[in-house]
């Protein structure tokens, strides 16, 4: 049987794929009714997609405590890429974290350190005066993570990335 990290690409790609022909469907439906049902449905599918990255992430947690026999997967794994010298992906490694965190929680700590370099994240992140990433979109849910196929497709990269610098 093939262990979750070298599954969760194709996971991710058949999630994505799969939900965007579902978008398609539904802007369709949209631009000829305008229903209530068709935004719930759009809502709907942005939702699955938060639901995919913090998923994925959750699962490669047991993953890694089960396969690093620690009570801390993450925190072992970081560990592990510093003394890799793999300091670019640990930082990486982390940013993704705090954002699964703000995903799961809301605002906190991992809130707080994300907002401290929104400038510099591969991502968008609510800031603290921000109702809506974009005002008009009846697609939005209320995430303080902007999550786009962009964003589930970099948190399966980094997950298979950093299995590879732990199986070295």
């Amino acid at each position: 049987m093939h262990n979750f990290e070298e599954l969760v690409s194709r996971s991710t790609y058949f999630a994505l794929q799969s939900i965007e022909k579902l978008h398609v469907e539904v802007s369709k439906e949209l631009n000829k009714s305008g229903s209530t049902a068709a935004v719930k449905n759009l809502q709907m599918i942005q939702l699955h997609k938060v639901i995919v990255a913090t998923g994925m992430f959750s699962i490669f947690e047991a993953s890694l405590q089960e396969r690093l026999d620690s009570n801390n997967g993450f925190k072992k794994a970081k560990e592990m890429l510093l003394q890799a010298g793999e300091s670019e992906l640990y930082n990486r490694f982390e940013d993704y974290i705090c954002a699964i965190n703000v995903l799961k929680h809301g605002r906190g700590s991992s809130y707080n350190f994300l907002i401290k370099k929104f400038d510099s994240l591969p991502f968008r992140i609510k800031l603290p005066d921000e109702n809506f990433f974009f005002e008009g979109d009846v697609s939005e849910v209320s995430t303080l993570i902007e999550v786009t196929d962009e964003f589930v497709l970099a948190c399966a990269e980094l997950i298979e990335q950093i299995s590879a610098v732990i199986g070295r």
